[in-house]
């Protein structure tokens, strides 16, 4: 469950940037009155997390895909 909200956050805080990218207007500072307010920081940083957790999906993504075709490589013990 935490991890498809960090997914749909990552994924609103994309289209975000997107709308930066190709229109030059932040949707969140908008609504929160400016990109310094406490409000649109809070987002910001909330959405930087999001991403560190969907992060681990592609990981997950990979090892299954290992899994699948059997290429999985244990680490040598030291």
């Amino acid at each position: 469950m935490v991890k498809k909200l960090a997914l749909a956050i990552t994924i609103i805080g994309a289209l975000n940037w997107g709308v930066v990218g190709l229109f030059s207007f932040d949707v969140v500072a908008q609504l929160a009155n400016g990109n310094a307010q406490p409000f649109a920081r809070f987002f910001y940083i909330i959405v930087g997390v999001s991403g560190l957790i969907t992060l681990g999906l592609l990981f997950d993504t990979l090892r299954e895909k290992q899994l699948e075709h059997g290429a999985v490589v244990e680490p040598e013990e030291v």
